[in-house]
């Protein structure tokens, strides 16, 4: 069945936030969303991998896990998951079309968004999960997502600058839309936010006297494993267990995107869900998330990919490159980067952050999306890294990739964009299939 002609109609409505039309949506298909117990995810980095890990560990624990995430890398299918397997494509088809029959054709039409976010609602309800992992699409507070009004636990990642056009240009105006999803008496746990955002979200949490929980990143240990400490909170925090696992996504970031999720787990540990220390260490080892600090390779050539789609994605790759050259006594090793950016996002600051002298820079549009220029991007990266041994465009992905590794032996970098990322990993036009 075709998900994209199904969507198709609904795309010219493009971003539109606001909850009155998914409300009346879901009133036309009898409320699903109040059939489905929600942990609910917000933020600028880090929603998908903390999505990933409780919905792996949920399932391990043998509960009927849903999971919802934005954007998908290859394939719609991917953003509605039950029990960590992707919504069938027929599946999928028959709920767009329950959805289709539901819009009042007299009543402003919903955004794609929210037609596709209504089906996962559906399709919880209709599987009976016991717990969805539902990941915020943008913002928060006007998200088609905000409309459960008793989550379980509500999680605020990160914040930092992205989505300025719709969310606002400073950290404070972006903190009051992603605490919007926080609801009163719910439990919150935070990640480590800036100062002024922090100061926001605590604000609303106190104000809806929702208990709040700021784990510490976890720390690590020996063969990928790590340890996060869990603190009673309060005046004098104490810590009340750790809790052991492994880690098998990369970089440093994991370490606070992870133990956000095991402190979730705790919580629901404590209202008496039964998730046991085993399901933990089964379900945060099985936890994939891809197209985030990826290795992976092409035409038997190794690389890693990676979205690095906003300043701190690109600081989050930065700091990964930087402590993996370190470990392996390569830190005057130059990179070279293949990279693609959406004509939205803060390039200049995105380069400023990932390049360094004598790296090399191949630059690409991203394909069927609306790209930055990349002879535009080379004038610029020219202008804030002088001292670059290399910087040249490319009409697409395959040549820039072919021209790459046929020239050099540095580390091979392919990021800028989660749907570049996407393209690379579905294989179309890049000589053979990502492996």
């Amino acid at each position: 069945m075709d998900i994209e002609s199904l969507l198709q109609p609904y795309k010219r409505f493009g971003v539109h936030l606001g909850l009155e039309r998914i409300y009346k949506l879901l009133a036309n298909l009898g409320n699903p969303h109040h059939q489905v117990a929600v942990v609910h995810v917000a933020g600028t980095n880090g929603k998908g991998s903390v999505c990933a890990y409780l919905s792996a560990v949920f399932t391990e624990a043998g509960y009927r896990t849903g999971r919802y995430t934005s954007p998908h890398l290859i394939d719609w299918t991917e953003r509605i998951c039950f029990n960590e397997q992707q919504i069938s494509a027929e599946e999928l088809g028959k709920l767009l079309m329950q959805v289709q029959e539901a819009i009042d054709p007299q009543e402003e039409s919903p955004t794609q968004f929210e037609v596709f976010t209504a089906a996962a609602w559906l399709y919880f309800a209709q599987k009976q999960v016991d717990v969805a992992v539902i990941e915020v699409g943008l913002g928060g507070r006007l998200d088609a997502t905000n409309v459960c009004e008793k989550p379980l636990v509500t999680i605020i990642t990160s914040i930092s600058r992205d989505h300025c056009q719709q969310l606002g240009s400073t950290l404070t105006a972006i903190a009051t839309e992603k605490a919007g999803i926080i609801k009163a008496g719910c439990p919150v746990v935070i990640g480590q936010l800036p100062p002024e955002a922090e100061i926001v979200v605590r604000d609303r949490a106190s104000l809806l006297q929702c208990p709040i929980i700021k784990p510490q990143p976890a720390r690590e240990l020996e063969h990928g494993w790590v340890e996060v400490e869990m603190e009673e909170q309060g005046n004098s925090p104490q810590v009340i267990k750790s809790v052991k696992y492994p880690l098998p996504l990369q970089g440093k970031i994991q370490l606070a995107n992870s133990a956000l999720a095991i402190a979730t787990l705790e919580i629901l540990q404590e209202r008496g869900w039964k998730i046991s220390e085993n399901a933990i260490v089964k379900g945060m080892a099985q936890t994939k998330w891809p197209g985030r600090m990826q290795w992976t390779t092409w035409n038997n050539h190794k690389l890693l990919l990676d979205g690095a789609h906003n300043p701190a994605a690109a600081a989050a790759l930065r700091n990964y490159i930087d402590t993996t050259l370190a470990q392996l006594n390569q830190s005057q090793v130059s990179v070279t980067w293949v990279m693609g950016m959406l004509s939205t996002k803060e390039h200049n600051v995105i380069f400023k952050t990932l390049l360094r002298t004598n790296d090399q820079l191949h630059l690409v549009p991203v394909p069927d999306h609306s790209s930055a220029v990349p002879s535009e991007l080379a004038e610029l990266a020219s202008s804030v890294c002088p001292g670059l041994n290399l910087c040249e465009i490319y009409t697409d992905l395959s040549s820039a990739l072919t021209k790459v590794f046929s020239t050099n032996n540095n580390l091979v970098i392919l990021c800028g964009s989660l749907y570049l990322a996407g393209h690379f990993l579905q294989g179309k036009d890049v000589g053979m299939r990502a492996e």
